[in-house]
Parts: structure tokens; sequence; C-alpha cells
């Protein structure tokens, strides 16, 4: 197949960009798209992470000037700054099922970062660890849960014969409610209230800044020494936290204080990917509908974030979170969850999701190449 690549320079490249998924995934039964208006807001250069990552987009097309893949060759500066590495990154790769389209595309992605001063790339991180990251390893027999990416198959294959390594894997969790909550679960958090004093309340809308700025503080704090992490800016937590007043339902949206000090958070949020698969990328005219009416049938969730401050871990906080969690989202109809992403040498995190009868379901891989 003739290819070129060029880099993204128009408003209509740009939107190109964003749509191509909707194009490469159109027969595939387990893809669930972005809202477009979503991602209009998330590329637009008002999104304050790019006060810190510079990006250049890409665009493969073939010789009838059809796209035939996308990626990002971008420099966050400070994840540079924290690690002390020269690593560059690739992310919102796509791909038809054709070898030299990914060539092409990673070819020119190493080759803006080496401009850059790079010499290493990782990826795919969209745009970091904060954001959605890493190639779907295995099961690819269901669709992904809400804000965790997707992809066929062959990008493996295509990514390791361009001679890339695995770097690190990132597990989910599976959970289904099996009629009652197990009484060892029940009996710990028990023991874990007692001996601590830590409190578990959910999150308010009416005060959903001053719960906001709590959850930043900690969310920085508990991540910091964790693989790849970069700390967010306060802007760039209340931008995203502003989509998420909307959607949050407070039962399942929790904070643990200790003497009325928040020492630990964690969010899930309702799988909204259930009913985004219907709106296929458009809330309007109808996919708003479907959104409206259909909210109160989700019965699947996920925990995407859960931080604890570091002198209150291996105090069993964490279990504290998860079980009510389940207790409260029981309570709302929720029937079973997704528990991601944890990183593969987190045992501590991953031992505890285990002996509450979790297991990892879906893997998704990290991969880096010297450049």
């Amino acid at each position: 197949m003739q290819v070129t690549v060029e880099p993204v320079t128009t408003s209509g490249d740009m939107k190109a960009f964003i749509r191509f998924p909707l194009k490469l995934y159109r027969t595939d039964p387990f893809f669930v798209p972005h809202l477009l208006w979503e991602r209009k807001k998330f590329f637009n250069p008002s999104n304050p992470l790019f006060d810190y990552t510079n990006v250049t987009y890409y665009l493969a097309r073939d010789g009838n000037g059809q796209v035939v893949g996308r990626v990002t060759a971008h420099v966050n500066q400070r994840h540079n700054e924290i690690a002390g590495e020269k690593t560059g990154f690739f992310g919102f790769f796509e791909c038809v099922e054709e070898f030299e389209v990914a060539r092409a595309l990673m070819s020119a992605a190493e080759n803006r970062l080496k401009e850059k001063g790079m010499t290493i790339i990782r990826g795919p991180f969209n745009f970091s660890t904060n954001e959605e990251c890493g190639f779907l390893a295995r099961g690819f027999d269901r669709s992904p849960v809400f804000m965790m990416p997707y992809n066929p198959p062959y990008y493996l294959d295509m990514i390791s014969r361009l001679g890339y390594s695995p770097a690190k894997d990132l597990l989910a969790y599976e959970y289904t409610y099996p009629g009652q909550i197990p009484e060892h679960l029940v009996k710990f958090s028990r023991r874990i209230e007692q001996r601590t004093g830590v409190t578990i309340r959910p999150m308010s809308r009416k005060n959903f800044e001053s719960d906001v700025a709590a959850a930043f503080q900690i969310y920085n704090a508990a991540w910091e020494r964790n693989w790849g992490f970069v700390p967010v800016t306060e802007d760039e937590f209340q931008f995203v936290a502003s989509d998420f007043k909307a959607i949050i339902d407070p039962a399942i949206a929790l904070i643990a204080e200790k003497d009325n000090r928040p020492v630990a958070f964690s969010l899930a949020l309702p799988d909204y990917n259930v009913l985004f698969k219907k709106m296929k990328g458009r809330l309007f005219p109808f996919g708003f509908f479907h959104f409206l009416f259909g909210r109160r049938m989700i019965r699947h969730i996920r925990v995407l974030l859960l931080g604890v401050l570091r002198e209150y871990r291996r105090s069993g906080i964490d279990v504290l979170l998860y079980y009510t969690t389940f207790k409260n989202g029981l309570a709302k109809g929720y029937q079973s969850c997704e528990m991601s992403w944890i990183l593969e040498d987190n045992t501590l995190m991953r031992r505890a999701l285990e002996r509450m009868g979790a297991t990892a379901g879906k893997v998704y891989r990290i991969y880096e190449k010297a450049i």
C-alpha cells in the first residue's frame, strides 16, 4: 500500500483525526466511541495539560487520500523533569491492518521525538497515566468500560515487529456480585473502622468544589511514587472534574476522613459505555435521550481512582473504601464492577482485590523503544 504520513495542520485534518476510529471500528461489535464533542474539548489547546505537553498529531493516508491511520508524538515536560529522563511518548494510535501503515506512522513519531532530543519512546499514552493508556493485550471478547481503551489484537504484533518491548502491564480487575457480600469482607471492614476511626462519606454535589479540592491533594500525594505518574495541576484536575459533576453517583464516589480530615478517596462511575455504544459518538439528536433515560438501567461500574495518603497505607482503608463502594452500589442496583487499572507490580493492591474475590480480567500493555 502506498502511504504518506503528514502532521495535522488544519481544522479539517483535526476533524479527520478525531473521527477516524468511527470509520476503523464501524463493524467491530466491541468498540465504544468517545462522544465527538468531548474529543473536541479534550484536544482543544485550552486543555490545561497542554501547558506542559508539546504534541504533534499525524495522519496516514493511502494513495487515494483516504485516512488509514493516526498517531501522536508528544513530550511531557513535567514527566521528564520528575523522572530525570529524555522520554517521548506516542498515543492515540489507530491503524488499518497493514504493517506498512504502522511502520510509517511510528517512524514519523520516532523522528519527531528524536528532533526534540528524546532517547526513548514509550506508549501508548493518551496523553499520560492520568488518561487512557496501554494497548489491550487480553480481553478482546468484550467491550471496554468507561474511560478505558480498546484496540484489535493485531496492534500487538505490529508494535513488536517495529522493535518495541513491553515496559509495563496494567491490570483490570473484575468482580461480579455473588448474591451476598463475603462475610470475611464485612468483618474485616468493621475491624478497620473500629481500629482506625476512619469514616466514609459520599462526595457532595452541594459541596462539590471543596470535595474536589480535597481529592486533588490526595491524588497527587497518593500516586507520587507510582510508575510513570505525572502530578496533575489544579487547573487540569478542575478541567476534568467539571465534566464529572453531572455524571457522578455520590453513593459510589467516596471520601475517607480521620478526625474530619480527608485521608483517602475513591471514585467509581457507572459504566456509561453501555450507553455511548448506542449513541455512536453523537449526543444529538437522539444520543441525549439514550443517556438521559438509559443511565438508570446501568448495572456495571468502574472504580477508576482510589488513593490513600502515605501515612495511612497498610491500614486497610483501601479495603474499607472498596467494601463501602460495593455496599452502596448494591443498594443502587449495581451488580458488577471493574477496578482499573492496577500496576502489575502493585502487589499490595492486587492482594487486597484478590482477597475480595476479584480476578484480573483484561490486561493493557505499555511498550517502549530506544530511539
